[in-house]
């Protein structure tokens, strides 16, 4: 898969500044993330982060009641994940500061979309470079590497078709995939009259990740849709 579990991390921008925060997440959801949440002061970023539980934080210094570099104190309290701190303020005192308090990158306002991607995926490399890649769902686990699924302690192989219908769903865990796009993900850019083989396939793809695939728990249709994956968070 590629960098595509790093897509998946659950991210929380703190900034007083709703265009702001619109056009990061609108950058973030462009390059494939989707779990992102969005905070405009130190107190509502505490609350969101008790609750969402993010693995990456991008924080502003000048907040309405209070700073970034306190805020992200109170955060590391609960759960050391990797900060970014993207401001406006770029003296030096303040990027020395930010480092000196373990934030793991420092960018100041105004920025290039591709440099703040760019270094997003820097941080996360370093972060989560060990975790594994493994997929987890109720009753099984993806490992899109080796193109199989593991069920029962048993290894269970993939086809070619499975692993891109199955990567698509994935790209865009908790969320409806039209069978359109479902089936140009499999045949390519005429994906048309594919409609019955992409049932064959989803199937198929059911009975080696569900333990009942007549009552799908992880691959779900959503009727006159498409289908959603529900992956378990771990």
């Amino acid at each position: 898969m590629g960098n595509g579990y790093l897509k998946n991390k659950i991210i929380m921008l703190v900034d007083d500044e709703q265009d702001l925060l619109d056009m990061v997440v609108s950058i973030l959801e462009e390059d494939g993330f989707h779990n992102i949440y969005t905070a405009k002061s130190v107190e509502q970023a505490i609350v969101l982060a008790e609750s969402c539980h993010p693995n990456f934080a991008i924080l502003d210094i000048m907040l309405p009641d209070g700073n970034g570099f306190d805020l992200m104190k109170k955060l590391k309290e609960s759960n050391d994940y990797p900060i970014l701190f993207l401001t406006a303020r770029g003296e030096d005192d303040d990027r020395f500061k930010g480092f000196g308090l373990g934030a793991d990158d420092y960018m100041v306002k105004p920025f290039s979309p591709k440099e703040l991607l760019f270094r997003i995926m820097a941080i996360l490399r370093r972060s989560y470079k060990e975790e594994n890649q493994l997929v987890q769902l109720r009753d099984s686990q993806i490992d899109f590497d080796r193109a199989e699924i593991i069920k029962n302690n048993e290894r269970i192989p993939l086809t070619a078709k499975e692993h891109d219908i199955l990567s698509v769903l994935y790209r865009n865990a908790g969320r409806i995939v039209t069978m359109d796009a479902l089936c140009e993900a499999a045949w390519g850019d005429n994906p048309f009259g594919y409609e019955n083989s992409l049932m064959a396939h989803i199937r198929r793809i059911r009975e080696k990740i569900e333990l009942n695939p007549s009552c799908p728990i992880s691959l779900v249709t959503v009727k006159r849709l498409g289908y959603k994956l529900i992956v378990e968070r771990t």
